[in-house]
Order: C-alpha cells, then structure tokens, then sequence
C-alpha cells in the first residue's frame, strides 16, 4: 500500500549557518524514519507525538557528532511516561546514512487526553554521547520543564554547553492525498556558533537553569534576537509540508542572514540487536536465572523494544559470563 510520496528532501538533515549573523543551523524532514520507529508499537497518539518530537530532535543534535560516535537522548519521568529513549549512530564513513531508534515505556492505565507533554513528570532530559571504545561516555542533564520536550533540549545547551540553541518543529500524521495517513516530521535549529567544538563544555549542575537569552550579549544578541523572530515567523506547512524544500525554507526565512548550505546528511530507521548481543546480555545471569527464564521446552525469548525482534535462544546453550555485558 502506498505510504506516501517519497521526497528528495525526506529523512534528512541539513546543515548551514547564517554568515550575516555568527548562527549556525540544521534543518530536518522526517518520514521513513518515523515509520520505522513507530509502525513496531501500538501507542496511544500522545505516546507517538512525544515519540516523533524525540527522534527528531535526536535527528538535528545528531547531525553535529562525529563518524562513529553514538549520539542518545533520554526522558526518565514519574509520569504516565517512564522512559523515552532514542539513539542516533553517526555513519562509519562519510556519505552513509545514519541510523535513529526509538522506543517508549509507559503505563497504559495513567495515559490521558491531555497535552502530550502532561503525559511527563518529575523527571529529567537527558543527553549521553559515546565517542567510541577507550574514551568515557559524556552525559549531561536538565529537568523536565517549559511545556514540550523541545524545551527541554533548550535549555540543556543552555545550562550544561553554554549555545543558546533554537528549535521549532512540526510533527503529525499526514494525510496527503491518495496516501495512507503516516507521520511525518520536520523542524528547524538554531545555534549560536560556539567557541569551541560542541559538546566539549562539561557543566558542573546545580544552580539556576539558564535559557539562551542568558548567554548572549551586544551585538551577538541583536543577530540571535533577529533570527529568532524570523524562525517565529515559519509555518507548519513550510517545515512538514511537501511543497518546500529545505534550501527554498532557508532561502524564505533568513535571506537576508546569507545562509550557506552544506551536504545535507541522510537518516534512516536502524537498529544494532543481534543475537549475539542478545547472548551477550543474558551471560550474566547463573544457570539458576537462566533456569526461571526457561519454557518448558527449553528455550528463552527476548523482544527487542526499539525494533521488534523476536529472539527464541536454546536455554542450554546461555552460559555465565561476568566479562560480556554490552547493551542490546
């Protein structure tokens, strides 16, 4: 059945900075990458809004980290949502895809009719970036504040990296005709171009949660204040909508700025579960464990939550292992 119309422009993110303004940028549209993640699991419609703002922001960080780094975002929350979780692998060579997945962890029974982002609470936003074997995993965190999870990611740059950061998106199903209803997801990030590379300012916590009209001062405020309100000036439409291309958007919103395009980055749903990882997670339970996660016909299953994946292992062949733990 048809999905809808694949476009150029679709699950893709692309890079560009304001030359008139020290701003640097990421446009992304979303659509395959939306199904992948979202046809796996029944959600109710607040789970999948929260699901897609997820992956899309994991989309415009992501586009920033390095060839094999692994870029994930996280929401812990006390509310009818647990846990969001998100992954972005940068492509092992230049011009590759990257590869996004997503999965959410909710209680089925305090999911209500209100806002999507009332479904959180008392929680924090988090962002962890693993540069790769030998090096120590950065993680920085924010609470669960300012009404969307867009917010949030604001004011993590904010506080923990010191970029006042921009963003505005637009996400939902989309009901093109001739085309079955799917989601689809576009959206827009601004940064103010950091002193060093991103990512390398480590935030001790505590204190107030800045917001990026904290950081910026004189005539740098004056361009980040400009560009600003031109963003506001964008439409649902001209971020999700079919009929504007990502530099034509650029082009509409901040010619004035003189944005300068780069090679736009492809994405595409992706998940790292194997067997082997599968194995390799189970090895550190004794065969007494093992014993209580074994059928009466001797096997053990495992479901992977970000894809789906059904694993049906022969119990005698898992074995104790304290050195093997990766995660799944």
């Amino acid at each position: 059945m048809n999905i809808g119309q694949k476009l150029a422009w679709d699950d893709t993110v692309l890079p560009f900075q304001l030359d008139a303004a020290d701003i640097r940028g990421r446009v992304a549209r979303l659509d395959g990458v939306l199904e992948g993640i979202l046809r796996q699991h029944d959600y109710p419609p607040a789970i999948e809004a929260l699901v897609a703002e997820m992956a899309l922001l994991t989309a415009l960080i992501g586009q920033t980290i390095k060839l094999r780094w692994k870029l994930s975002l996280q929401v812990q929350s006390k509310g009818a949502v647990r846990m969001i979780a998100t992954d972005y692998y940068g492509p092992q060579v230049e011009g590759e895809a990257a590869r996004i997945r997503a999965y959410a962890s909710f209680d089925k029974d305090l999911v209500t009719d209100v806002a999507a982002f009332d479904q959180l609470n008392e929680g924090y936003f988090a962002v962890m970036i693993d540069q790769g074997e030998g090096n120590v995993p950065y993680q920085g965190i924010t609470p669960l504040a300012g009404g969307s999870l867009a917010k949030c990611a604001e004011a993590y740059f904010a506080q923990s990296e010191q970029l006042p950061t921009r963003f505005e998106l637009s996400f939902g199903r989309s009901t093109e005709a001739g085309s079955k209803e799917h989601w689809r997801a576009g959206g827009v990030m601004l940064q103010h171009m950091p002193k060093a590379s991103p990512f390398v300012a480590q935030g001790e916590g505590g204190g107030d949660v800045l917001q990026p009209e904290d950081i910026v001062q004189g005539e740098q405020a004056e361009n980040w204040t400009r560009a600003n309100v031109l963003l506001d000036t964008v439409e649902d439409m001209e971020l999700i909508g079919p009929s504007v291309a990502p530099n034509d958007l650029l082009v509409r919103l901040f010619h004035e700025e003189q944005p300068r395009v780069y090679d736009a980055q492809p994405v595409k749903f992706g998940c790292t579960c194997s067997e082997e990882r599968v194995r390799q997670s189970l090895s550190i339970y004794s065969a007494k464990d093992i014993t209580t996660m074994t059928t009466d016909e001797g096997r053990v299953t495992a479901d992977c939550q970000f894809c789906g994946a059904h694993y049906d292992l022969d119990a005698s062949t898992l074995g104790f292992d304290n050195d093997k733990n990766p995660d799944v």
